[in-house]
């Protein structure tokens, strides 16, 4: 990996500070999500399957989705100074392989005697659909 991370510290980050990033799914992330999760559900890994039910196609899995906000913390907002303190995480719309998503994170609250920044976290498809979003707590070391 050759991009490093910003090293934000907690006097550094101000609320409204945004970052987004976009993300192509592709059926290897999907595979290799199952092959470390263990979770071979029928629904992302069946095309015959899939295509009974309501979404006519594979499902990508809410927490490959939500693995992204990892990348947001840590190497963006605040990068390498993070250390996750937790995530709220609503599973609203779903995502097939090929989709482009924008992941994305805005600070709303800052606590200077926790050393805590809380951000709001979303992950929308190319046509602005909510798909994950929820609330991360960032411990910020320095």
């Amino acid at each position: 990996m050759s991009e490093k991370p910003v090293e934000y510290r907690l006097e550094d980050i101000n609320l409204g500070q945004r970052k987004q990033f976009a993300v192509k799914i592709t059926e290897s992330m999907i595979n290799d999500f199952t092959k470390i999760s263990g979770d071979y559900n029928s629904l992302h890994m069946e095309e015959e399957y899939a295509i009974e039910t309501p979404f006519k196609k594979r499902v990508c899995h809410g927490m490959l989705l939500a693995s992204f906000f990892s990348r947001l913390v840590g190497m963006y907002i605040p990068g390498k100074n993070a250390l996750y303190f937790s995530q709220s995480l609503n599973f609203i719309s779903p995502c097939f392989i090929n989709d482009e998503v924008i992941v994305e994170g805005e600070v709303i609250d800052k606590s200077i005697a926790t050393r805590i920044i809380t951000m709001k976290t979303t992950i929308h498809n190319e046509a602005g659909k909510c798909l994950v979003d929820g609330i991360a707590k960032v411990i910020v070391r320095q």
